[in-house]
């Protein structure tokens, strides 16, 4: 059957890709052939700059266009190309070829991709692809998650909610701030994220420039390929490598998306369990169906979805983290098949979050039943009232409030308060602990 949305095998290019077909300007095949030619012909310009051959200003401008207007049409002719020489980039080598011949510069032909090997541009070209999509795409898809929870934190900031640890009723919290723990673990990642180096390796066949410093012995090759690779692509050159970037900078991306991803994977969980207790009710939609055969259930498949996708894209990361980083000796090809992979976790991510962000959209929070479930565990009071006690050193507190409510169901306000009539302590005192309810015991936190 012809490609096309429906008969993909990946659901990235089937059932998602609507939602992602913008990805494929970093992570596609055009969209690799692309990077490697504007690699090849930013190498050209760069040793036309440094005065290893002329290059007519006209003949610039028309390889500057190669660049800006590259179309399917020119990756189809590479991939042409390579249909004869079964190599890639060497394919892109012989295209750039037939433009200088265009260009009416065919003199100048043996100067594109002078000295190097093909992973001087596949391990300039993949990193920059990265540091695009992740600069354009995923940190803006990720912060304007982490800007929607924050909005929900402060429209929620004063909403009292029963904790919950070991999954038994605990010291009440604030909604809000709730969420606004994920809002700042979010953060704290996104900016560890933000440190790591894109980085890329030049540098010849073994890493040496071996065939650049033979034919130009006198030239600094090395000061050269730093200011190629750092000050006209703009990635960090690793100064010690074999043929290939070793992907230490890239295995901790990876490793660092991984942790936001088990960040919002815990969100989904949390947000699900909520729905489940009846915290959130979420709008509907006219024509939309929850259940084939239950016609009353709003799912909560949103954040099903997004936790889905979350974890296939972890999958994917764990396993490009802890692969690339391994050669045999100056290098194998494993590294190359693996990278062609790199841009399907994205996608799955990219996915999460637009389902994330949709599921976000629908809650509407049943404020009425938050405060039923405070109202129905006023034990959790008892933490409070033994802490006072502590302060006013009465004998044995924390015990007696155990013997009062460990194990039992039936602590209501009449029961808290009866306990604390019996109390030998002064008038004020048991007026202070009366005034404790599970609706205002909830504590403080930093102002947002």
């Amino acid at each position: 059957m012809e490609l096309n949305n429906l008969t993909a095998i990946s659901p990235i290019d089937g059932r998602y890709r609507k939602q992602v077909a913008h990805l494929d300007e970093y992570f596609s095949e055009y969209a690799l052939i692309k990077y490697r030619v504007m690699v090849e012909v930013e190498y050209f310009f760069f040793l036309a700059d440094k005065k290893f051959f002329k290059l007519p200003a006209k003949a610039r401008q028309a390889l500057r266009s190669v660049i800006e207007d590259f179309s399917l049409d020119n990756a189809q002719q590479v991939k042409q190309v390579e249909s004869i020489t079964n190599h890639d980039v060497k394919a892109v080598e012989y295209f750039l070829k037939e433009q200088l011949d265009r260009a009416g510069i065919g003199e100048l032909k043996e100067w594109v991709h002078f000295g190097l090997t093909s992973q001087d541009i596949n391990n300039t070209s993949i990193p920059l692809s990265w540091k695009h999509s992740m600069e354009h795409e995923l940190l803006p898809a990720i912060i304007n998650a982490q800007a929607s929870l924050a909005e929900l934190a402060i429209d929620w900031k004063n909403v009292p909610m029963l904790a919950r640890t070991h999954g038994q009723p605990a010291s009440p919290t604030r909604l809000g701030k709730e969420i606004m723990v994920f809002v700042e673990r979010l953060n704290s990642q996104v900016e560890l994220l933000s440190y790591i180096p894109f980085s890329a390796k030049f540098g010849g066949a073994t890493g040496n420039f071996n065939a650049h410093q033979v034919a130009f012995p006198k030239k600094d090759w090395v000061a050269l390929g730093n200011e190629f690779v750092e000050g006209t692509l703009g990635l960090q050159r690793l100064q010690f490598t074999t043929q290939i970037e070793h992907y230490d900078n890239l295995a901790a991306h990876f490793d660092a998306i991984k942790r936001i991803n088990n960040i919002l994977i815990d969100l989904c969980r949390d947000i699900w369990t909520y729905i489940s207790m009846d915290y959130f009710k979420q709008k509907t939609k006219k024509g939309e169906v929850g259940s084939s055969a239950m016609p009353h259930k709003v799912n909560p498949i949103d954040f099903e979805n997004a936790e889905g996708n979350l974890g296939m894209a972890n999958a994917l990361l764990e396993h490009l983290s802890a692969k690339l980083p391994l050669s045999r000796m100056q290098r194998d090809l494993t590294d190359s098949t693996v990278l062609r992979n790199i841009g399907v976790p994205v996608a799955h991510t990219i996915i999460a979050l637009k389902s994330l962000e949709k599921g976000l959209g629908k809650l509407v929070l049943n404020e009425a039943k938050l405060k039923e479930d405070l109202e129905n565990n006023w034990a959790v009071v008892a933490e409070a009232i033994q802490t006072i006690l502590r302060r006013e050193n009465y004998p044995n507190p924390y015990e007696a409030l155990k013997d009062l409510t460990r194990g039992n169901s039936k602590i209501d306000k009449a029961a808290i308060h009866g306990f604390i009539a019996g109390l030998k302590v002064s008038a004020a005192i048991k007026k202070e602990l009366k005034a404790i309810t599970p609706h205002n015991y909830v504590g403080v936190s930093p102002v947002f």
